[in-house]
């Protein structure tokens, strides 16, 4: 039994730690829960329904608060707010509001403010008006924090509210009533800028489905056009759209042709033009003309909602920055809880001033609270997710972000990634006393049975060229080679320059003319029967726009090789190669090879792989980073590739590489200034500067600096 809840309160990875450690021996171990920070959710696999109650019951002893996934969805489709948000924020502004009367109190009758700020631990008396309101904006923010305090305890598993619950008894107890309130009531702040952090982050990848309209106009089966929800419209419906209108699922075009603006998914910004029979996408905007598309997938699986989804997946891949925080996390609480006590207990038997040690260690203790660092990274990693989705580069997890910067070496398929991946058909060159008619239209029966980017090229052609269709059976593929089969009885193969060598008809005439096209970066096709070879037709892929310049952009960024991999000829390869200033070219290479080649870089290097996401499956996934043409919406290729580029536009990867740089630079920036926060108001405190205020208001302040900065990524 599954069970989906909503946990309030869980805004970081500290909380999932307290989750799996209180739910995971109820439900059967760690590997029955699943977590996503970003939306608050916890999926649970229970054995039995009666353990449900108790589910809820282990959650809230946490501090936390569980409600079922679905009373959160009706509640948002009826635009309810959440209450115990609202009672957060609530309950933080009165406990402010407290702690100004507390203050304003405690200034009209003591007269000195600087006194009152500084903590300088003067005997005075304290007006019992300035300690009930300081009380009351205690208890007002430590209700958020004192049922984790208490699961601390009993699991002796110390944790920041913890910290923070010891910390405000501890300046009650001292008589420092100000700096007690102060403290919990800039931790409640903290909470809510931690928890608003991660919902502006949800907000961002929340923004991308609402870029698809949630109904449609289509033509019910007797004829009349109807809106629904795009839920309830069923496959091979057809769909209508006004000019101007967003297309609200993916489907084929049946009637119509208009320009297709796919700047939301592929992030480029010239518009499409698509006609009868062209796929079209969910949340793209249709600039012209009406048209009318037949439904192929459900809401739930269109190219667009597949993205938003992978990519709430991808946040459970951690990034090695992010699982470092959380290690480090993990030990630094308990440590500076450690330290404290040492601090309370042990100078004072030796020097004496208990008060002025036992402040000193419940100033560490607030120090201790590490909620700046832990939040640093995993919104940046967010924001970073969320900002590449928006410019139609669709990355499966932080680790992959992080990986695309660090990588040294970059090899590219050649068909499809350098070049369109449409190769023509040049040259057709009859031998042996055929024709051009009669060589097309044996290549033509030969290669209808082949799906080949070359096949189809030939076969659009013979189409062009009106050459009547042939019929051949038998049709056998030789892998990495091309084929044989039988036409009017007779056999015939198709192939490579290298095939035709090895089927021993190549003759000096046609190695010297094979090899001066293949100089030219034509690819050869020849034909062959069992005497002589019939003929070459030789066809060019064209190399996209600026590949030289990417090339070139890509070792300035820090790519040490850049590697050209094809199952082309080596003549034709070399060519291609050199013209685009490639450090190593790979050619005539089985996908196995490619795999081999892969696996070696690897050993040495971290190696990203750009490839269809089809036949370069098995490469792909050999590589550190496996990169896919992802052809708007090709399956294979999003399901595969670690990253999938939407728009199959290599222009993207320098944007990527320096995105990942930018990523990479402002977790390293929110790291070391979360933790020399931390390291200064360690000195400060033991040469006896800082006080408790100053050092929450000081993990605050570092707060508020790294969320906003790991937020700049959005732009």
């Amino acid at each position: 039994m599954k069970v989906e809840l909503k946990i309030i309160g869980m805004d970081c990875a500290e909380e999932i730690a307290i989750l799996k450690k209180a739910v995971g021996p109820l439900v059967g171990g760690e590997d029955c829960l699943s977590f996503d920070v970003l939306k608050g959710k916890m999926t649970a696999e229970l054995e039995d329904e009666r353990l449900v109650e108790q589910l809820f019951n282990s959650i809230q002893k946490t501090g936390m608060e569980a409600v079922l996934w679905e009373k959160v969805l009706f509640e948002k489709s009826h635009a309810s707010k959440s209450r115990v948000f609202d009672k957060k924020f609530v309950m933080t502004v009165i406990s402010g509001t407290f702690l100004l009367l507390g203050f304003l109190s405690q200034v009209y009758f003591h007269k000195n403010i600087a006194d009152i700020i500084k903590g300088s631990h003067e005997q005075h008396v304290l007006p019992l008006l300035s300690i009930i309101f300081y009380s009351l904006s205690i208890a007002s923010a430590i209700c958020f924090v004192l049922p984790g305090a208490m699961y601390a305890i009993r699991t002796l598993s110390p944790n920041i509210n913890l910290l923070m619950t010891i910390a405000v008894i501890g300046a009650v107890i001292i008589g420092e009533w100000f700096e007690g309130a102060t403290v919990i009531f800039l931790f409640a702040i903290s909470l809510y800028l931690e928890s608003w952090s991660v919902s502006k982050a949800r907000r961002a990848i929340e923004s991308l489905l609402q870029i698809s309209p949630p109904v449609a106009r289509y033509r019910t089966s007797d004829g009349i056009v109807a809106e629904k929800p795009v839920e309830e419209i069923p496959l091979n419906s057809t769909v209508l759209v006004r000019p101007g209108e967003k297309i609200a699922l993916d489907g084929t075009i049946t009637q119509g042709t208009s320009a297709i603006n796919e700047s939301m998914l592929t992030g480029e910004a010239v518009p499409v033009t698509k006609t009868i029979g062209d796929n079209v996408y969910a949340g793209t905007l249709n600039e012209e003309s009406s048209i009318e598309f037949s439904v192929t997938k459900p809401a739930s699986d269109t190219t667009l909602a597949r993205i938003i989804r992978m990519v709430e997946e991808g946040l459970d891949r951690k990034a090695p920055s992010e699982q470092w925080v959380d290690k480090f996390a993990r030990y630094y609480t308990p440590f500076m809880l450690l330290i404290a006590v040492v601090i309370a207990t042990i100078p004072p038997l030796f020097l004496g001033n208990w008060s002025k040690w036992f402040y000193d260690a419940l100033v560490l203790l607030v120090i201790g609270c590490p909620c700046a660092l832990v939040i640093s990274t995993p919104v940046s990693i967010v924001a970073g997710l969320t900002r590449a989705a928006r410019n139609g580069i669709l990355i499966k997890g932080g680790v992959f972000l992080e990986g695309i910067g660090r990588m040294s070496v970059l090899a590219l398929d050649k068909t499809g990634t350098i070049t369109y991946g449409k190769p023509q058909v040049e040259k057709i060159i009859p031998l042996n006393g055929n024709t051009e008619t009669r060589l097309l239209g044996l290549a033509a029966a030969l290669e209808q049975h082949s799906c080949h980017p070359l096949a189809r090229s030939i076969l659009k052609k013979a189409k062009q060229s009106q050459i009547k269709s042939l019929a051949s059976t038998e049709y056998t593929v030789l892998p990495g080679k091309g084929a044989y089969g039988f036409v009017d009885g007779k056999k015939y193969w198709i192939g490579s320059h290298k095939m035709m060598d090895e089927l021993g008809v190549e003759t000096e005439e046609f190695h010297t003319l094979a090899k001066n096209l293949e100089d030219e970066a034509h690819t050869i096709v020849g034909i062959c029967d069992q005497e002589h070879i019939c003929g070459i037709i030789t066809l060019k892929d064209q190399i996209r726009a600026d590949v030289k310049d990417i090339v070139r952009e890509l070792k300035v960024l820090g790519i040490q090789k850049v590697i050209l991999l094809t199952g082309d000829n080596w003549q034709t390869a070399q060519a291609v190669g050199k013209s685009l200033g490639m450090d190593e070219v790979h050619a005539q290479l089985l996908p196995e090879d490619k795999v081999k080649i892969i696996h070696d870089l690897s050993q040495k290097y971290k190696t990203g792989m750009i490839g269809d996401g089809i036949n370069d499956t098995p490469a792909l996934a050999s590589a550190h980073i496996g990169i896919a043409m992802a052809g708007m919406g090709t399956d294979m290729a999003i399901e595969t590739a670690d990253i999938a580029l939407m728009s199959d536009n290599i222009e993207k990867i320098p944007w990527l590489i320096q995105h990942s740089h930018r990523t990479l630079k402002i977790i390293q920036q929110n790291i070391a200034f979360s933790i020399g926060v931390k390291g200064l108001f360690v000195i400060l405190t033991f040469v006896g500067i800082s006080n408790l205020w100053m050092a929450i208001a000081a993990d605050m302040g570092a707060t508020i600096v790294v969320v906003f900065n790991a937020l700049r990524l959005l732009r």
